[in-house]
């Protein structure tokens, strides 16, 4: 008897397009992504191409449900882990060893972006270290970056930054001094996997006063404390140095006015909830206290905003943190204790509550999520 074939469609009726299974794998888990790697050819080359890479991170990012960070202690031969935990009430979820060493036994989060971290042994802030690590803890791959091109330097400062036109990293390093030239400033860049010196066209000295904190990235810029040296006045005027790391350009933003009054002891810069903070630490005439400004419309100097004052009557407290939600991170002087002289807590900002919580030694802290950045590029080490 005489049979009719299906139609094509229906001889592959389980037949699904290619883009609409990378549709699927696009919003999958990053271990997952990691073991369908193994299914087939395809699929290991189409989840390792940068296009795939950028639709999972957007897809992560766009999934508002669940803020997290992470947190690695200074002196890394104590504990040589990192933590990962929510960010709102900063409850720990799970510890990832550093698969790395530090020379000195310090190090510190440089910065953190897009699951990416930037780890630095202490003694790269000084002539003699160049250990600076870029790695990715959701898929085990670490890279060590070369040997910076500038010569000897008193000191320097880190910043770690997105380069969201060209889907890329940068480490910024700039040298500190206190002398009449002004600072020297090199770039290193992921895809180029090199380092490159950029002019500094102001008259200026940029400091580091961030100490645990990242040198904050927002409006695409990395953000400094400077002093600015003006040719017909012998004084210098602090402002604030901005590095556009897109354009490779340099300007200045000027501090909220009223912020330089009262004498500090810490002043510093951070992101707050996305926007640019200024952070200074002081006493006033009965107890010391934390104020910080929010410039609400990045730029405009008139937008800067006194959000809070937290006192913290006669105890020592240094600002090591924000967490996404807006939440303060301190240390202070532990007056309960007897066996611990710091205690770490996470204060509300707008009800001013503390909580208590598990950092047990002075730490750095970045944001934290899962993607797949480093998984296509090269020089790579897994483990």
């Amino acid at each position: 008897m005489f049979q009719t074939r299906e139609p094509p469609i229906l001889q592959q009726k389980n037949y699904v397009p290619h883009d609409i299974v990378l549709n699927i794998l696009a919003r999958l888990p990053v271990k997952s992504l990691l073991r369908f790697r193994c299914i087939c050819k395809s699929y290991c080359a189409s989840i390792t191409t940068p296009n795939f890479i950028s639709s999972h991170l957007n897809n992560t990012n766009n999934n508002k449900d669940h803020g997290y960070l992470i947190h690695m202690p200074w002196i890394t031969s104590l504990r040589q882990i990192c933590t990962v935990t929510f960010d709102g009430t900063f409850d720990r979820i799970f510890d990832i060893g550093i698969p790395f060493d530090f020379p000195s036994g310090c190090a510190k989060i440089v910065g953190s972006y897009n699951g990416l971290l930037c780890l630095a042994d202490i003694e790269s802030t000084t002539t003699s270290g160049n250990v600076i690590y870029l790695w990715n803890p959701s898929i085990r791959k670490f890279k060590r970056l070369p040997k910076p091109c500038l010569g000897q330097l008193d000191s320097v400062t880190l910043g770690f930054s997105y380069h969201s036109e060209n889907n890329d990293y940068k480490v910024v390093r700039i040298s500190i001094s206190h002398s009449v030239p002004p600072s020297e400033i090199e770039v290193y860049t992921l895809s180029s996997d090199s380092w490159r010196r950029i002019e500094m066209p102001l008259r200026s000295n940029i400091y580091d006063n961030n100490y645990f904190l990242p040198i904050p990235l927002v409006g695409g810029a990395l953000h400094w404390m400077a002093g600015f040296i003006k040719e017909e006045e012998k004084h210098c005027s602090e402002m604030i140095m901005c590095f556009d790391v897109n354009c490779e350009r340099f300007r200045n933003l000027e501090m909220p006015d009223g912020s330089m009054s009262v004498p500090s002891f810490q002043i510093c810069l951070a992101s707050f909830k996305g926007k640019l903070a200024v952070i200074t630490y002081g006493e006033s005439e009965q107890y010391y206290q934390h104020t910080i400004w929010v410039m609400r419309e990045y730029g405009a100097h008139e937008s800067w905003h006194k959000l809070f004052v937290l006192p913290f009557g006669r105890r020592v407290a240094i600002c090591i943190g924000f967490t996404e939600s807006g939440s303060l991170l301190i240390c202070r002087r532990n007056d309960q204790l007897e066996n611990k002289k710091y205690k770490f807590v996470l204060v509300d900002t707008e009800t001013l509550l503390e909580k208590d919580s598990d950092i047990q030694h002075a730490s750095c802290v970045g944001t934290f999520m899962e993607s797949l950045a480093l998984l296509d590029g090269a020089n790579m080490v897994s483990y």
